[in-house]
């Protein structure tokens, strides 16, 4: 689970670590209010689970709590890489003399953690570490020992930070341990003109799988929960809101991932992650499609089914039973293969829906949907039926699930953080 940035701003402030003061509001009034109370010059920043909202234009200065009002009226219901903005963080600004970057993440590869560290903060580490990859230290940390005062020494010399860090260092450690946390990063962490350490930007992800210990994140996914993973969640579906115009129906994660790759191979952004398990029944499939159908964001839907203990005429019922109560109003393609399969196509088949598509191969089916989900956005959709050529994966390994360090929006003509 994804928090919010102030949500983690929080949980760094709880344990520890030094973070601007900061208010969190929902209408351009109330931040002018916050921005009187925290001295009138303020950071408006937008709250969304996605990166690059400094470039977007979501991440402004405002000068006095008149200019504060009227910049959260700006960003306030902006679209931000497919995310609306609902909220907005009113913080205070810090001077800046120096920006570094600070996180750690699971390794699973190797059974361990990673500390990641660079002085060069306040961009997105991905950038540094393709434009210099020296500059980017990665330190193993045994989870049984965990980050002693040596180790936290360590981790600041190989990054370069000043060894005034080593206590945040350690704090950071702490969230991550106490919170179950799969990844706490801080871009930027930094000095500011007095010489604190302070943690201008944060981002946290939680492993869900340790949800039965943290009884607080229930309170915390309330807030942060985009509706349709919400939605998802009651019905005990694995999905994920992305920001694109495909959705996206698979059987076990691993397909799942590797439609989303080829989706994008062909043009296309997927809209979403939706995991219907080996072993879902005619109902998961459909209330699967409902949740898909229903995202104002979906052009086309692709549902890629290799037929193993769900075997593919259940899917291909619950397709059927989903479009029962739920009218198709957008294109919807789907490949079936493997336990079943003839008999699933046949089912989808006397369906003889216009809106309908089958395809043979995942590159087809792919690459249909991609085709469908621009026609639907201009001129509405055909109903010839897909074919592929190929059934061999573009699949990378990744999935586009996974969101991106946000910009930390430095005025460079103030000296000013706007993080």
């Amino acid at each position: 689970m994804d928090l919010y940035e102030h949500q983690a701003r929080e949980l760094l402030h709880d344990n520890g670590v030094l973070v601007p003061r900061a208010e969190v509001v929902d209408t351009a009034e109330a931040a002018r209010a916050s921005a009187e109370r925290l001295g009138g010059r303020v950071v408006i920043k937008a709250q969304v689970k996605t990166g690059g909202r400094g470039k977007a234009g979501g991440v402004r200065l405002a000068d006095d709590p008149v200019a504060a009002e009227l910049t959260a009226r700006r960003i306030l219901g902006m679209d931000i890489k497919g995310h609306t903005v609902h909220r907005v963080m009113v913080a205070e600004p810090v001077e800046v003399a120096r920006e570094m970057y600070l996180g750690f993440t699971l390794d699973r590869a190797a059974g361990r953690f990673l500390a990641i560290a660079s002085a060069e903060g306040g961009m997105e580490i991905e950038e540094v570490a393709a434009r210099r990859p020296e500059a980017v230290a990665r330190i193993a940390v045994d989870p049984a020992e965990g980050v002693t005062e040596a180790k936290a020494a360590e981790i600041a010399v190989a990054g370069g930070l000043p060894r005034e860090t080593t206590g945040t260092i350690r704090r950071l450690w702490t969230v991550l341990t106490a919170h179950d946390a799969l990844l706490v990063e801080v871009n930027p962490l930094v000095v500011t003109r007095d010489g604190a350490i302070v943690a201008l930007d944060g981002k946290v992800t939680l492993d869900d799988n340790a949800r039965f210990r943290q009884p607080s994140w229930d309170a915390a996914d309330d807030r942060a929960r985009d509706p349709l993973e919400a939605r998802a969640a009651a019905a005990g579906l694995g999905y994920v809101k992305l920001d694109g115009r495909v959705g996206v129906i698979g059987n076990g994660a691993g397909l799942v991932m590797s439609t989303l790759d080829v989706v994008a191979g062909c043009g296309a952004r997927p809209a979403d992650f939706l995991d219907i398990g080996g072993g879902a029944s005619a109902q998961v499939m459909a209330d699967g499609l409902s949740l898909v159908l229903d995202d104002p964001d979906v052009r086309s839907v692709l549902v890629n089914v290799f037929g193993g203990i769900t075997a593919c005429d259940a899917v291909a019922d619950g397709i059927v039973r989903a479009l029962d109560t739920v009218p198709l109003t957008k294109p919807l393609v789907v490949r079936l293969d493997g336990n079943n399969a003839a008999r699933g196509r046949a089912i989808i088949g006397q369906l003889a829906h216009p809106l309908v598509h089958q395809a043979d191969t995942m590159d087809g089916a792919a690459a249909r949907a991609a085709e469908l989900a621009g026609t639907a956005a201009t001129a509405g959709t055909s109903a010839f039926a897909a074919t592929g050529t190929s059934d061999t994966s573009a699949a990378s390994g990744t999935s586009a699930a996974s969101g991106t360090s946000a910009a930390s929006g430095t005025s460079a003509a103030s000296g000013t953080s706007a993080a």
